[in-house]
């Protein structure tokens, strides 16, 4: 069953007197248990077609719809809140908190039920991605760039959401932590039943991933490969 699609996504940008389309009437769908890639060129509209499903912005055309429902009816900032774990290329933590406050931030703001120990599940959550208690104690500038990334994984899926969604989470990575971190996915998918959809510009990445959504510039729409 589809936890995530989208119908008739549409979406352009200015371009001189006319308008670029970006993003060309995009029926897509996503499954729990998988890990897929978005891949594509720079400027191709991956990063785009990201921030609509993950409520950051809306497309002009089009919905999206998590479990059969509009995000729109849902609400967008209950379904980031509740529903869709966002993993940043940047982090995007709170530098002057350490690992372990900044993971218990997300969780204080859901609506999902959390346990009453809410600094131990987010000191178990943080263990499971390689973050132990002497660095889940740090604060996040003594951190290496790798770590910071772990942390900001444990902060998208401590509030128990179905789906994760990362936006160039490897790119100012060197190559061995960068496959960690796809590692850190594939669990997330296989073993956690998450559905995990990342963007990158990588054929060695994407290759990894269950399903590869390659962005056509011909057209602006999806090709779609899997494995068997």
């Amino acid at each position: 069953m589809n936890i995530l699609e989208t119908k008739d996504l549409y979406f352009t940008y200015p371009d001189g007197d006319a308008r670029k389309v970006i993003l060309n009437d995009v029926n897509v769908s996503f499954e729990k248990g998988k890990f897929y890639t978005i891949l594509g060129a720079s400027g191709s509209g991956k990063t785009t077609f990201l921030s609509f499903i993950a409520a950051l912005d809306k497309p002009e055309k089009g919905e999206i719809l998590y479990e059969g429902k509009s995000l729109s009816e849902i609400g967008y900032e209950k379904y980031r809140r509740n529903n869709a774990g966002i993993v940043f290329q940047s982090y995007n933590l709170i530098p002057y908190m350490n690992a372990v406050e900044n993971v218990m931030v997300a969780m204080s703001i859901t609506d999902n039920e959390m346990e009453k120990d809410m600094k131990g599940q987010a000191l178990r959550i943080l263990e499971s991605v390689g973050i132990d208690g002497s660095k889940a104690t740090r604060r996040i500038n003594r951190l290496s760039g790798g770590e910071q990334q772990r942390v900001a994984i444990a902060r998208a899926i401590s509030t128990n959401v179905e789906v994760v969604l990362a936006d160039e989470p490897t790119g100012n990575l060197d190559a061995k932590t960068s496959e960690t971190i796809i590692e850190i996915f594939k669990e997330l998918a296989h073993k956690q039943n998450k559905c995990v959809i990342m963007v990158t510009h990588s054929e060695k990445i994407a290759n990894q991933s269950d399903v590869i959504l390659k962005l056509n510039t011909d057209n602006q729409n999806f090709e779609i490969t899997g494995k068997e």
